[in-house]
């Protein structure tokens, strides 16, 4: 079967996808930013036209983009962030061409990641936050979608899922906020500067959910975080119930993940 570890932010999800891993050595596991054939986060998704001009536009990272790209029907994604450069532009663009934060309109970003779910047919694959993470964040924060619109998506994933052998993990963060400050410090740049904090406080209070409610700083991105957690263990009880395995982040054995 294939394994999704879900979770918010700091919940231990690198740390169990490892721990699966070293579980289970015959799986493939697949973090964020890797090739997936399920989620596109930290991966630019263009066509090939588009393809040929960030080749040109990049010459000197040419073999690079080559090596990190991969051809999937009419399009061709590309894990930029595997990428190294000093070339902050480079990833400035490419993060252009990636589907989330209302880069691409709702009805395609949501017939993009449903035509992946249907066309996924592998197996033994261990998932980071391929499930719920950055699509859930993308259609509370910048598609404003309302809690029934989300979960009705769901119930589509569920149905396209239903012939294929899996299951999910779920941690549960019960003290948002004491997570929220050790990967603050953890997070940080080679000067110590919160890099991670900065960015995802960017991030909320520039989503068109912030802006339309006039909410910003760090107490309303907490609430945020404990309303998607909310929304995900609602969407894993009413419709993974029997794919689901709920684990108290940080607080779990490895009985319960053999069980």
């Amino acid at each position: 079967m294939n394994l999704f570890v879900e979770g918010l932010q700091g919940s231990g999800k690198s740390t169990l996808t490892d721990k699966l891993a070293k579980l289970y050595p015959a799986y493939r596991l697949i973090k964020e930013g890797d090739y997936s054939p399920i989620e596109l986060a930290w991966c630019a998704y263009v066509k090939k036209d588009t393809y040929d001009q960030i080749l040109e536009r990049y010459p000197d990272l040419s073999e690079a983009i080559r090596q990190n790209s991969v051809n999937e029907d009419e399009h061709i994604i590309i894990c930029y962030t595997k990428i190294r450069t000093d070339n902050s532009d480079f990833y400035k663009d490419l993060e252009r061409c990636e589907i989330y934060n209302n880069r691409t309109d709702d009805e395609q970003f949501k017939n993009i990641i449903i035509s992946r779910f249907k066309n996924f047919n592998d197996d033994g694959l261990i998932f980071e936050c391929s499930l719920f993470q950055n699509i859930v964040e993308d259609m509370i924060l910048f598609r404003n979608m309302s809690d029934e619109q989300i979960i009705s998506f769901y119930a589509k994933l569920k149905e396209i899922l239903k012939d294929k052998d899996y299951l999910i993990y779920y941690l549960i963060s019960d003290d948002i906020e004491s997570n929220f400050e050790i990967i603050r410090k953890q997070r940080t740049d080679e000067k110590g500067n919160e890099v991670w904090y900065e960015m995802m406080l960017d991030y909320f209070n520039n989503s068109p959910y912030a802006a339309s409610r006039n909410l910003s700083g760090e107490e309303e991105l907490i609430k945020h975080f404990y309303h998607r957690q909310q929304l995900e263990l609602t969407i894993c009880r009413q419709l993974f119930n029997d794919r689901c395995r709920l684990l108290q982040a940080k607080n779990y054995s490895e009985a319960e993940l053999l069980k």
